[in-house]
Parts: structure tokens; sequence; C-alpha cells
């Protein structure tokens, strides 16, 4: 049996914080044989703190990237772009929609009730893509210099390809102009041929390409 301790916490005012630890540490010593180490990390010299690292801290909260439609108290804004520079915005988005052989067949050969899927779906994406604004809320009104709606259909995944364009010259991104216009497009497509299938999916809505503005030129890793 391990001998009792002679003192575990020290209770008289007279003795400090110090006095207290090294108690602890002898009564350590006594029952398992060698005293604890001095410090957490268990080495006996104090590691040095960096003097800059509060500094490289603040600097990287400051780099974060920020939400900017999220104010400093944390609401719902659209962000103020008067200060920035005018240049050319363009982008490139696409989407997929997978349809089925059987849904693929009818598309391929014009004969969906409705009409010509593809022409329809073009024209909507168009539209789309100028009533963006409209759409998504906190997105400024832009002028667009030019829209376009490509679609093509993949017959070994039996899908429709969709690749839309947006282009401005104006102080903010037309990212989600072209993203509105692939998406209403694939959507479009889905109710042209819905009588025909309901298990129709649209999927890989994503950006592409970006050419402009403050973080310049940016194109997705294939």
């Amino acid at each position: 049996m391990l001998p009792k301790s002679r003192r575990l916490f020290c209770s008289s005012s007279s003795h400090d914080l110090a006095s207290t630890i090294a108690e602890l540490n002898k009564e350590m010593e006594f029952v398992f044989g060698e005293a604890p180490p001095t410090s957490i990390t268990g080495s006996s010299e104090s590691q040095p703190v960096s003097q800059d690292s509060e500094f490289i801290s603040t600097e990287n909260i400051k780099n974060e990237s920020k939400l900017t439609h999220v104010s400093v108290k944390g609401e719902a804004q659209m962000v103020d772009v008067s200060h920035k520079d005018i240049s050319k915005r363009v982008a490139i988005a696409s989407c997929k929609v997978i349809l089925g052989k059987t849904v693929y067949d009818l598309v391929s050969a014009n004969h969906i009730a409705k009409g010509d899927v593809l022409s329809v779906a073009k024209i909507a994406g168009i539209t789309g893509a100028k009533q963006t604004s409209n759409l998504i809320p906190l997105c400024h009104n832009i002028d667009l210099t030019h829209v376009r709606v490509d679609l093509r259909l993949n017959h070994d995944k039996y899908c429709v390809e969709i690749e839309g364009e947006a282009a401005s010259t104006g102080k903010t991104g037309v990212e989600m102009e072209a993203m509105t216009a692939v998406t209403l497009a694939g959507l479009t497509v889905y109710d042209m041929c819905k009588a025909a299938s309901k298990d129709i999916q649209i999927t890989d809505v994503r950006l592409e390409h970006k050419i402009g503005g403050k973080s310049g030129n940016w194109s997705r890793e294939k």
C-alpha cells in the first residue's frame, strides 16, 4: 500500500502558489519515485513565445475571406460597388440534364409533345440571365453586353450538356448571370420533358471560368 500523502493542498495563507506546487511535486516524487515535469509540455525549460504571434494571428484574421453580403451585424446586405473600377467582366457556367435513354431518344428525334426542347431551353436561358437580379435578391442589376447559351446532346450519357456565358462592362461580376442562364435552361428542359419521365436530373451547376474584377481571372481545374 502507498503511504498517505502528507499534504495535498496548502491551506495556510502564508504559502503562495509556487510553494504549493513545490509541495505537490515532493508528494509525487515520494509516491512515484520521480518528480513530474515542471512544464505542461514535459520540458524543464519554458518554451519561448514569439513576439510576432499576436501580430500574425491578427493579420491572418484580416486576410481571411469574408462574406461580403453579410454586414458587421450579421445581417444580409447588398454590396456597395460604387468605389470599384469599371472593367470587362465575363463568366462561363455549365450544367447537365440527365434524361435517360427513353427521353433522350425523344428529344434527339424532336418527338417531345411540347416542341423543340433545345431551342426553347436556349431562349429560356438567355431570358433567365437578363432576369438574374429579380431572381437572386442581393444581385446587382447589370447591363449585360452579351449572353450565350449552348445545349448539346451527349449520346454516351443520355444527357443534355448546357454551357452559358455572360458578359458586361461594369463594376461587378457576371458569374450569377451565367449560372442563372444554365439553370433556367436546365429547368426548361425538365419542364418540356417531364410528361415523358419524372426521373430527369439537373446536375453539376457550376462556374467554369471568369475574367475581370479585383480577384482577376479564374478557371476550374479539369
